[in-house]
């Protein structure tokens, strides 16, 4: 193991207050709930034989692929959201097909980190669910299909 992976020192971990969108490089909402996708490859099995005649198997990265971000935020009056998925619903994905970032916040709007994404577009989008006979904020959904995802902070 490369030595400076052994000389790391510890960080305690920071608290994440709230998270932000960021398309094209402008912070477009501010969120509750986020959950951001795994990166993973297919392992594609491969079957040997040894020169003694013993089978085993070894495993091979396939395709890479990421998984889609969903956020979360309470509703307000603000229709960007529900206009960015209509222009998928019309047909324009290429219009659609957005770069961004879901920046990770504390309680001072400090960056805590910053996950990028490429060629994002608005995949699911869920009404807030409403319910007149209790005091909760309404919670609209997003989800985002992405081709790439990487941590640049």
């Amino acid at each position: 193991m490369p030595r400076d992976l052994l000389s790391w020192t510890k960080k305690d971990p920071q608290v994440v207050d709230h998270f932000s969108l960021e398309i094209q490089g402008v912070e477009e909402a501010t969120f509750q709930q986020c959950t951001i996708g795994e990166s993973s490859h297919d392992v594609i099995e491969h079957r040997e034989t040894d020169k003694s005649g013993k089978q085993f198997i070894t495993k091979q990265p396939g395709n890479l692929k990421f998984g889609d971000i969903v956020l979360k935020q309470g509703i307000t009056d603000s229709m960007d959201l529900y206009k960015w998925r209509q222009l998928v619903v019309d047909g324009k994905i290429a219009e659609a097909r957005k770069n961004g970032s879901i920046v990770l916040r504390d309680s001072e709007n400090n960056a805590i980190a910053i996950y990028s994404f490429k060629r994002g577009w608005p995949s699911k989008y869920k009404p807030a669910d409403v319910n007149a006979t209790t005091a909760a904020v309404a919670i609209q959904e997003v989800t985002l299909a992405v081709e790439y995802i990487s941590r640049q902070q």
